[in-house]
C-alpha cells in the first residue's frame, strides 16, 4: 500500500507555495513587458527593438538551467538547488537594476534565467516527492489553475510598479520577490528528498537521455513541433508590448488587453482535458495548428487593411487570443507525446527535452522579434510560418509512426 507523505504545513498553504515558484518564470517575462519601451529608449536609443533581447536571454538562460537543475536535485537535495537558484536570480535582478547598458542587462537577464529554473524545475519534484496519484494530480492542477493567472495580471503590476518608481523598480521588485519565496519555502517546508532517495550527478547520464531521444523517431519529432511552438508563443511575447504602442497606439491600456487575453486563453487547457480522452494527443495538436494557420493566414491578408480602422485592432486581439490558446492546446499534448516512450528517463527526459525546446524556441523567436518595423506583418508572418513548420512536423510523425507501427 502506497502512502502520501504529507509536508508540514497545511494543503491549502502548500499549493499556494508551490503556485509562486512556478509564478516566478510568467513574473519575469510578463511583468517586464511594460518596460521594455523605457529601457530601450534609455539604454539603446538608436535601436529600440534591441530591447527584446531582455526577454529571449531570460527565456535561453532559463532553458540552459534546465538540463541541470533536476538532476542536481536529485542528487544534493530540493531546497539547497532552490537557495542556490534563488542566489543566481536574485544577483541577476540587483545586476540589471545597477546596470548602465543593456549588454549588462542581458548577460543579467541570463543569469536570472538561470536561477528561475531552480523553481520552475523543483517544485514539480516536491510535488511528487510528497503526494501520490490522484493527490498528486489535484495538487498539480489547482497550483497550476492558480499559476495562470499571473500572466494575465503581470503587465498591469509591472505597469504599476514603473508608475510609482521606474523601469529599474521592476528588477527590485524581481529579488523581493524571490527571497520572499525562498524564505517561505526555508521557514514552513521541510527537505522533501530523504538523502537515502538521492542519487549522484552524473553528466553521462544526460548525455546518454539526450542521445536516446535524438535517436527516437516520435521524441525527435515532438521536440521539433515544440520547438516551433514555443517559438509562436515568443515571438507574441516580445513583439506585443511595441505592436501596441506603436501600431496601435494602445501604450497604456495594454496591460489590461493583455490581461483579457491570458484570461481567455486560458480556458484552452479545461478544453483540451475535455477533448483530448475522445480525440486523442496527436489529432488534437494538429487540428490546433491547421485552424492556426487558417486564422495567422487570413490575419496575414488583413495587414494590407488600414490600421486606421478600429475593426483592425480588434481582431488583431482575437487572433492574439487564438495564437495563446493554441500553445494551451499543443505543448502539453505534446510534452506527453514525447515523454510516452521515455518513461524509464523521465525525469532526465523532461529536463532535457525542456531544455532543448525552450533554447531553440528563443534563438528563432529573437531575430523575429527584431525584424519589428512599425507593423504587424514581421509577428504576423513569423508566426504563419512557424505554425506551418510544426504543422508539417506533425504530418511527418504521423507518417513515420504508421512505417515503424507493428504489422
Amino acid at each position: 500500500m502506497i502512502v502520501t507523505r504529507k509536508p508540514p504545513l497545511r494543503q491549502g498553504e502548500f499549493i499556494a507555495m508551490i503556485a509562486m515558484m512556478f509564478a516566478t518564470i510568467a513574473f519575469s517575462i510578463d511583468a517586464m513587458l511594460p518596460a521594455l519601451p523605457e529601457i530601450g529608449a534609455a539604454l539603446s536609443p538608436t535601436d529600440i527593438n534591441r530591447a527584446q533581447l531582455i526577454v529571449t536571454s531570460f527565456v535561453i538562460g532559463m532553458g540552459v538551467g534546465t538540463f541541470f537543475t533536476g538532476p542536481l536535485s536529485d542528487a544534493f537535495g530540493r531546497k539547497p538547488v532552490i537557495y542556490v537558484g534563488a542566489a543566481l536570480y536574485c544577483l541577476g535582478a540587483l545586476a540589471s537594476y545597477f546596470s548602465q547598458s543593456l549588454e549588462t542587462i542581458l548577460f543579467s537577464r541570463v543569469l536570472m534565467g538561470l536561477g528561475a529554473a531552480a523553481p520552475r524545475v523543483v517544485a514539480i519534484a516536491i510535488v511528487r516527492d510528497l503526494y501520490v496519484g490522484r493527490d498528486m494530480a489535484r495538487i498539480m492542477s489547482l497550483a497550476m489553475m492558480i499559476f495562470t493567472l499571473v500572466p494575465a495580471f503581470a503587465p498591469l503590476l509591472g505597469s504599476g510598479i514603473i508608475a510609482i518608481s521606474n523601469w529599474r523598480g521592476i528588477f527590485a521588485a524581481f529579488a523581493l520577490f524571490s527571497v520572499l519565496t525562498v524564505l517561505w519555502m526555508g521557514i514552513r517546508l521541510e527537505e522533501p528528498l530523504k538523502k537515502s532517495d538521492r542519487r549522484p550527478f552524473r553528466l553521462p547520464h544526460l548525455i546518454a537521455a539526450l542521445s536516446e531521444m535524438v535517436r527516437h523517431p516520435t521524441v525527435r519529432l515532438s521536440i521539433l513541433a515544440q520547438t516551433f511552438c514555443m517559438t509562436m508563443l515568443f515571438t507574441i511575447i516580445i513583439m506585443i508590448q511595441p505592436v501596441y504602442e506603436v501600431v496601435y497606439d494602445r501604450a497604456e491600456s495594454f496591460p489590461v488587453w493583455f490581461m483579457v487575453v491570458a484570461l481567455l486563453a486560458g480556458s484552452a487547457s479545461f478544453l483540451n482535458a475535455s477533448l483530448v480522452g475522445r480525440v486523442g494527443m496527436r489529432r488534437m495538436v494538429t487540428w490546433a495548428l491547421g485552424v492556426q494557420i487558417i486564422g495567422s493566414g487570413l490575419m496575414f491578408m488583413l495587414t494590407s487593411v488600414p490600421i486606421s480602422d478600429p475593426l483592425v485592432f480588434y481582431i488583431f486581439v482575437a487572433w492574439q487570443t487564438s495564437v495563446f490558446f493554441m500553445v494551451g492546446l499543443t505543448l502539453g499534448n505534446l510534452n506527453a507525446i514525447a515523454m510516452e516512450p521515455m518513461g524509464h528517463i523521465a525525469g532526465m527526459a523532461a529536463s532535457v527535452m525542456g531544455a532543448i525546446s525552450t533554447v531553440a524556441a528563443a534563438l528563432l523567436a529573437s531575430p523575429i522579434g527584431l525584424l519589428f518595423d512599425g507593423t504587424i506583418v514581421p509577428m504576423v508572418g513569423g508566426v504563419l510560418c512557424t505554425a506551418i513548420l510544426a504543422f508539417v512536423t506533425m504530418i511527418w510523425m504521423a507518417r513515420v509512426e504508421e512505417t515503424v507501427a507493428p504489422a
